[in-house]
């Protein structure tokens, strides 16, 4: 019988969850401001995990200094994570700014522009036929 997800889907999944709850609950740093896991990538053999989180600032300099404090405190997340999953194997932690949040609203935005463009475009070609 064929599984939904891999385990390595499943781990990385229940990862995510944890290390969201650790973020808001244990680590107390306020240099980090509001922090949000969005996806977590294990690796096949669970011994390393990217952490992809993504920040209610958008100044790169804060993002940057952010990055730093956690992977600074990974050891500890770790130590916390490896509390509450007890799996055999913990995998070590890297934390990665998630850009694809800021990218669909910039897409967005673009696609909106140009909407609005083309419909000023199609008001004058309108205006210009009545005329």
């Amino acid at each position: 019988m064929a599984r939904e997800f891999s385990r390595t889907d499943r781990v990385a999944q229940q990862i995510q969850k944890e290390i969201a709850v650790i973020l808001q609950r244990e680590v107390k740093d306020p240099r980090l401001g509001m922090v949000t896991v969005s996806a977590v990538e294990v690796s096949r053999d669970l011994a390393y995990a990217k952490v992809f989180v993504t920040f209610f600032h958008d100044d790169d300099s804060k993002i940057k200094d952010a990055l730093a404090i956690l992977n600074d405190a990974a050891g500890y997340i770790r130590s916390l994570l490896a509390k509450v999953l007890r799996a055999r194997i913990m995998p070590q932690l890297r934390f990665e700014y998630d850009k694809s949040l800021v990218e669909g609203v910039r897409m967005t935005n673009l696609v909106n522009q140009v909407i609005a463009e083309d419909e000023k475009k199609s008001k004058k070609h309108n205006d210009k036929q009545e005329d």
